[in-house]
């Protein structure tokens, strides 16, 4: 256990001390997101615009995540036990590409349909079966939709201007 968080922290200062845009707390075995490191990275918080915490054990990340990284641009949260989001994650109105493959989800998770700046959604390997297709649709910055390895039951029935992979 002192191990895993000598890691977190020694990530988290070469974050800060490097002026890095980036934030890797990969396989770290998180199981939530701790409030002590939202707390260390408050000050530079603003400039990280790339978040990796795949491969840990998640199983929910809380609002406060979220409303602390309005700029983030990607997000990596595959290889974890998520179920759902929280409603926070549809302000973060500068993400491109998330990636949720590998999780838990059983529905797709709705709030990603209202950020406007989302370009690519992975969310393969998880247990979804109906997808937002109308929805989806209308996203007009929306490329590349990944649902691999879901159990979908429904096909995309409109034409749609990004790429759907099944």
């Amino acid at each position: 256990m002192g191990e895993a968080v000598a890691n977190v922290a020694r990530r988290i200062n070469t974050t800060m001390e490097d002026g890095l845009d980036t934030l890797d707390l990969s396989d770290c075995n998180l199981i939530s997101f701790p409030d002590g490191v939202l707390k260390m990275i408050r000050s530079c918080a603003d400039q990280i615009h790339n978040i990796s915490l795949a491969n840990n054990k998640l199983k929910t990340l809380g609002g406060k995540f979220f409303s602390m990284f309005p700029q983030l641009r990607e997000l990596d949260l595959q290889g974890n036990t998520l179920t759902k989001l929280p409603d926070a994650v549809g302000e973060m109105q500068n993400l491109i590409s998330i990636d949720l493959s590998n999780n838990n989800f059983s529905v797709f998770p709705e709030q990603l349909l209202n950020i406007q700046t989302v370009q690519n959604i992975n969310i393969s390997g998880n247990q979804i079966s109906e997808v937002p297709w109308e929805r989806l649709c209308v996203m007009s910055s929306l490329k590349t939709v990944d649902l691999r390895s879901n159990p979908i039951t429904s096909p995309p029935q409109t034409p749609q201007n990004f790429t759907v992979l099944t």
